[in-house]
């Protein structure tokens, strides 16, 4: 697909749309030292005084560096629902547009195509909670602008192969949206080493997940520059703060604890695994790519409020698509998890 085919799936109305421009992007070197009456700000100084960067360079170019892109194919937002929501703004006509989710699957897909006006299309999951290729690109039509694939799956826990996501890259003439906001739990690897040769592929992540950085709301997006561009058009000017890009800058300055962090909660998911197959109202444990469980019990009401009394906080995630009785468990620190399996001794009575 070359940026002719890319053109083609951007919405007029977001190619001639003239961009609003801020003070920070007429002058881009602000922090030089310079006396600074453009921007309207209070001039005493303070944590937060001045506007922050509109594009987040230097946290762009630290991010490339730890994920092997280019900093031009990087977008950051105010959490990756702000991501998720430029795509539908960019690239889907309310109104006349669809797209293609795949249920059981994180439930702001469909709350955003909703809020934009553009019809949805869901073709499950299989038995292994991965793809149906054959299904998903039998439904698309001419108004098919994007398919969201969720990987690993939130609320399954399991990574989709990479190669039945090059299949829908290799035969669908839309866009790609593959969500890795749990990617750094999984041994299957991430989709961003295909940026390069699938123009029409956008990978979303998150400071959320193996960062640990939920608080401050920062999302990021990996595309062709072409697409950045537009995203970057169209996007509020200062949507990602300046504490938020100094508290980002940090970790990854020193990403050595948060490798130590990822390797311990992988270690105590595969303890609570095997601890939670003994226990007699467990039905089954799902395999896991991500930082938590799903579980199949008996009774997955019953459990959650027993749970509850025990002072543990965990997602019946039974209302979803062949998802009946089960709950969803984050894996937490060593003493909450010996909190959580001491608590599962107790209900298993």
């Amino acid at each position: 697909m070359s940026e002719k085919d890319i053109m083609k799936l951007v919405r007029p109305m977001v190619q001639d749309i003239a961009p609003y421009r801020s003070a920070r992007d007429e002058f881009e070197d602000f922090q030089a030292q310079k006396v600074f009456l453009d921007a309207n700000e209070n001039p005493y100084k303070s944590i937060a005084n001045r506007y922050p960067d509109p594009l987040q360079r230097e946290l762009k170019r630290a991010l490339a560096k730890v994920k092997g892109v280019n900093a031009d194919q990087i977008l950051l937002g105010n959490g990756s629902d702000e991501v998720l929501d430029l795509i539908f703004r960019t690239f889907c006509e309310p109104g006349k547009d669809e797209v293609i989710l795949l249920p059981p699957t994180y439930g702001m897909y469909a709350v955003l195509a909703q809020l934009n006006n553009v019809k949805t299309t869901a073709i499950p999951l299989d038995e292994n909670f991965e793809l149906d290729t054959k299904a998903i690109l039998d439904a698309v039509n001419d108004n098919t602008k994007v398919i969201f694939v969720c990987s690993p799956n939130n609320p399954s826990a399991n990574a989709i192969p990479m190669e039945q996501i090059q299949i829908l890259l290799d035969q669908f003439s839309g866009l790609v949206v593959v969500d890795e906001a749990y990617i750094d739990f999984s041994s299957k690897g991430s989709a961003l080493p295909l940026l390069n040769d699938y123009p029409k592929l956008i990978i979303s992540q998150t400071f959320s997940k193996a960062y640990g950085l939920a608080g401050i709301r920062l999302g990021i997006g990996f595309a062709n520059p072409l697409i950045i561009n537009f995203f970057n058009k169209i996007k509020p000017p200062y949507n990602v703060n300046s504490l938020t890009q100094k508290a980002a800058l940090d970790v990854l300055q020193d990403h050595s604890y948060v490798s130590r962090q990822i390797e311990e909660l992988i270690v105590q998911r595969e303890m609570m695994k095997k601890q939670l197959i003994t226990f007699g109202f467990v039905k089954k444990v799902f395999p896991s790519d991500a930082n938590f469980l799903l579980v199949k019990v008996d009774d997955a009401a019953k459990r959650y409020e027993q749970f509850l009394t025990q002072g543990v906080v965990v997602r019946n995630r039974s209302s979803l698509m062949n998802c009946e009785n089960t709950l969803r468990i984050t894996v937490g620190t060593p003493e909450e998890n010996i909190t959580f399996i001491t608590a599962c001794k107790t209900i298993d009575q």
